[in-house]
């Protein structure tokens, strides 16, 4: 397996309308962002993955761009983009940033000429199709349905047809076949690549290539033709950090968009681990999820992947609920146990890890008490669909308190002063009401913290290269619903990861406590001193030893 700067990073998620306000009108910007620097370098991460800045009317938060060689107003200018690139280069960090090339924003110069006619130089830029019944209004061309509730297509009657959409009806998808757009795309790959970024997070790039006849979106005839294009055309020759995200791959699939030897993408998001708590109605039915099950998809990930591609390791990001709140306990007596226990989980396993801002300081899901506190287009769309069905508000937002994307978007917390330190004026979105006891500031007065944790674990990872690239993945307590232990190995040297789910103390297995008491415990959550018993785990504990 090649050694590469990506694969022993740590990768730090900037989701930069909730990072840092520096002009006081409420949103995160670059500036603010610059301005905690110093934090991220104290932190120790490799490299930041910044979600988009581009211009954009912000009907998805900046998902929809307009125009892909500007900067939003809402963050800044491209005079501070560069002045934040300086200040995370000369730190050490690199900066990644996010390509969301599957659509455009619906006001983007391409589409607004498209629209006009069937027969303009723009026309075959985005996918338009004529729809279905007597008239082309009638009916939309398939039953496709939006990411974000209702159709995927949107009826124009200036061109008498109807455009894709997957996503909200002002993000029209482009028409990867069309050679010139994959052009155009290339080329602005190429200058953000000269102004000095390290890489792309490529957002569901696995949706670019549509079959003809629109029976596939995910994963199509063309997906890697079009990859390797872009590598030869834009990446190659570079010293990048590439990741698709790609739901709907399995490890066989993902292999190729990731194997050595196939010069597609360093690695991918897979999100198989995410859909342990969906029931058959999909994102909103909530159902319970068990450690077996995610035990099982985490490790299918880890041996299947194991020398021919490369895995991303994460647990929460803008698109996903905090992971202390889903996946640990965010009670004030576990909160700090367990965000730390699933922390080593994710510094433990072969892949290279994403830290989505706040979750180094443990920040949980917030409950607003009502849908119009809510900013995101998924949970007002989906919310309104399902009112009109009849059902109740506190029913929805037993739902969006578990799974909204808005808790990952509440703003960050950098103190306990008015607005935890993000902005003097009003927040774009509200705040999460524990920020006094949950915020930069007091975890980093404090040695025992969250954030004190990720920065011990940080810098294991650089210098133990076991951390990130042991392999031969072994696991022991599989039917535990409460132990999760799993062994890796790399140039003669053995890691043990020994993690408790559970609130309750849980006695381990004879070959997990045997392979402990023989290995030098690397680091742990419990606090030196209080008694490290070899055959069984307090709550949320979480042991790692090396041998």
């Amino acid at each position: 397996m090649t050694k590469t700067w990506w694969k022993e990073a740590v990768v730090y998620q900037i989701y930069p309308r909730s990072f840092m306000d520096s002009n006081g009108d409420g949103v995160g910007d670059l500036a603010g962002i610059a301005s905690k620097a110093d934090y991220l370098a104290e932190l120790g991460v490799t490299a930041v993955w910044l979600s988009p800045v581009y211009a954009s009317p912000n009907a998805d938060n900046g998902y929809d761009i307009s125009d892909y060689r500007a900067i939003m107003s809402d963050f800044g200018t491209m005079a501070d983009w560069e002045d934040l690139l300086a200040a995370l280069h000369g730190r050490g960090i690199r900066l990644v940033m996010d390509l969301v090339v599957n659509h455009t924003s619906d006001e983007h110069a391409w589409f607004i000429e498209s629209r006009k006619s069937k027969d303009g130089p723009y026309a075959d830029y985005y996918i338009w199709r004529n729809g279905r019944g007597g008239t082309c209004e009638e009916a939309p061309p398939n039953d496709w349905g939006s990411w974000f509730s209702g159709s995927a297509w949107k009826y124009e009657s200036g061109r008498d047809q109807w455009y894709l959409h997957l996503f909200a009806e002002k993000q029209p998808d482009l028409n990867w076949e069309n050679p010139k757009v994959r052009g155009e795309v290339y080329d602005m790959m190429r200058f953000w690549l000269d102004k000095g970024v390290d890489g792309f997070r490529m957002d569901v790039i696995n949706m670019i290539s549509k079959d003809p006849a629109l029976t596939v979106y995910m994963n199509g005839p063309r997906i890697h033709d079009f990859l390797q294009e872009m590598n030869r055309e834009a990446l190659a020759g570079r010293d990048l950090l590439t990741v698709g995200e790609t739901p709907g791959v399995d490890p066989a699939l993902a292999s190729l968009y990731v194997g050595e030897d196939r010069r597609e993408l360093g690695m991918v998001f897979q999100f198989e681990h995410m859909g342990v708590d969906e029931g058959k109605g999909g994102k909103w039915d909530v159902v319970p999820w068990k450690l077996t099950r995610l035990k099982e998809i985490l490790g299918k990930w880890q041996r299947e992947l194991d020398g021919r591609g490369w895995n991303s390791l994460y647990l929460n990001n803008h698109d996903q609920p905090r992971m202390v709140s889903r996946f640990g306990n965010d009670s004030p007596q576990w909160r700090v146990k367990s965000a730390k226990m699933l922390a080593t989980m994710l510094h433990t396993m072969q892949g290279t890890p994403y830290i989505y801002q706040g979750e180094e300081l443990g920040m949980t899901n917030v409950r607003f008490p009502k849908l119009s506190d809510y900013e995101d287009i998924e949970i007002r769309n989906w919310s309104r669909e399902q009112l009109a069905l009849g059902r109740s508000e506190a029913e929805l937002l037993k739902a969006v308190h578990y799974r909204g994307r808005d808790n990952a978007r509440t703003p960050m917390h950098w103190n306990a002063g008015p607005n935890a330190g993000f902005t003097a004026g009003k927040p774009w979105l509200g705040m999460n009401p524990n920020y006094p006891e949950i915020n930069a500031e007091r975890a980093m007065a404090d040695p025992d913290s969250v954030f004190h944790y990720y920065k011990r674990l940080i810098a294991l990872r650089k210098e133990y290269p076991i951390l990130a690239y042991g392999g031969r993945f072994r696991e022991w307590m599989a039917e535990s619903e409460a132990v999760y232990a799993y062994g890796r190995e790399f140039e003669g040297s053995r890691l043990l990861t020994l993690l408790n789910f559970s609130d309750r103390d849980q006695s381990l297995g004879e070959m997990a406590s045997t392979l402990a008491k023989r290995g030098r415990l690397l680091i742990g959550n419990y606090a030196d001193g209080e008694g490290t018993d070899p055959e069984s785990l307090r709550p949320y504990e979480a042991r790692v030893y090396l041998a």
